[in-house]
């Protein structure tokens, strides 16, 4: 019998499996460390914990068909979503936003200053960008300014996450709900938003003195300066036309397309903008459309609904306004909308509704997942709460104004 050992051909396929085994080995570990990861982010995420018990929650009451759980999903919001994250990814990585970071503290010395011209700018952003785009835009800049200067960088999230709710009210383009509102109203452009300036105006107006006493006068020091030829610049140019592109083919229905052409290119021009975006943010935004139409389409809560009058204007705002803060503001328009035609009360209420709890408007949790802290949730309640019970007063104020 002769010796495995002595046979070259078995001496060479052993030799190959051995040379193979480490790389099999290696994957695995690879594989095991991202799974463990993601289970730890998933575990310490409290938004995506309720929302994965309120989704079994809910399967269990009211069992749905996998057809009707994907009916559910506004694939045009998730493209554009994850569209935004490569294209913002990007931008960041490109280092830019930390060299604008620079001239602007260069700009503006003191803490006060540059909080109210962020916000400011956030808001103007907003009424044309819609308030998750302006998100995009402004955050990754204002996390650049904290990088390189002691600024108090969860208390200014919180401010734009403010600034862009209201003062993406003021236009159709502005927000989802608005363009919903628009459509469905038979207004004319002008008309919504002659309709929705004073609301906007007096938000702006207590937003902007809150901000000026939330941040000081202190002068701002520079904790590190980073040359200019630090940014590269092909690739900023490249997320920038992408950038165009992207938001002029999603505006006209063509998020799919637009995605896949973003993520095509970045796999091209820089590969870990594409994979290393916020995946798990494009879960929890599946899981709300998810859960919160399953609980809008719930007969107990469609029967409840039917017992109030929406046709007034109290009526309607109040309840456009409150239940906002359960199942945000985008659904509670659509829902409301099939029991009053009251559309001035409606673009109110929904409008103040983005206030209040992180739930109420999309735009809130963008804000703060990409803060990227577990403080900053308690944080931004403390002060959206009661700049809810101010909104509330102002939205009911300047509807009489209608």
């Amino acid at each position: 019998m002769s010796d495995p050992s002595d046979d070259p051909l078995g001496a060479s396929e052993g030799t190959s499996n051995a040379a193979q085994h480490p790389r099999i080995a290696s994957g695995a570990v690879r594989f095991r460390h991202v799974l463990r990861a993601t289970l730890e982010r998933v575990r310490s995420d409290r938004v995506l914990l309720i929302l994965l018990i309120a989704f079994v929650v809910l399967q269990i009451a009211k069992p749905v068909s996998v057809g009707e759980l994907f009916a559910r999903i506004d694939q045009h919001t998730i493209l554009t979503l994850a569209g935004l994250l490569m294209l913002t990814r990007a931008i960041d990585q490109s280092g830019f936003l930390d060299w604008l970071a620079q001239r602007l503290l260069r700009a503006f010395r003191t803490e006060r200053r540059l909080a109210l011209l962020m916000v400011t700018f956030a808001a103007a952003l907003s009424t044309l960008l819609t308030n998750d785009v302006a998100l995009f835009a402004v955050v990754p800049l204002a996390q650049s300014l904290a990088r390189i200067a002691p600024v108090r960088i969860e208390r200014l999230i919180i401010f734009l996450a403010l600034a862009v709710n209201a003062g993406s009210s003021l236009t159709p383009l502005g927000n989802p709900q608005n363009l919903f509102l628009w459509q469905h109203s038979g207004m004319g452009f002008g008309a919504y938003v002659v309709m929705m300036t004073p609301v906007t105006l007096g938000l702006m107006a207590v937003l902007l003195i809150v901000c000026a006493f939330a941040f000081d006068s202190r002068a701002l020091h520079f904790q590190r300066r980073g040359p200019a030829h630090d940014v590269r610049w092909p690739l900023l140019w490249i997320a920038l036309a992408l950038f165009v592109a992207f938001v002029a083919m999603a505006d006209h229905g063509f998020a799919a397309w637009a995605c896949a052409g973003v993520a095509v290119v970045l796999l091209i021009a820089r590969r870990n903008a594409v994979l290393g975006i916020d995946w798990l943010l494009l879960a929890i935004f599946v899981l709300m459309f998810v859960v919160l139409r399953g609980v809008a389409g719930l007969p107990d809560v469609r029967t409840a609904l039917g017992h109030f009058d929406f046709t007034g204007n109290a009526m309607a705002y109040g309840g456009a306004a409150v239940l906002s803060q359960i199942i945000s503001n985008v659904p509670a328009a659509i829902l409301l909308a099939e029991y009053t035609q009251n559309w001035p009360a409606l673009a109110h209420g929904v409008a103040v509704g983005g206030f209040g709890l992180a739930v109420g408007s999309l735009a809130n949790l963008i804000a703060l997942r990409m803060a990227k802290s577990q403080k900053i949730w308690w944080h931004f309640h403390y002060l959206s709460i009661p700049f809810y019970l101010v909104a509330l007063l102002i939205g009911f104020v300047a509807l009489k104004w209608v």
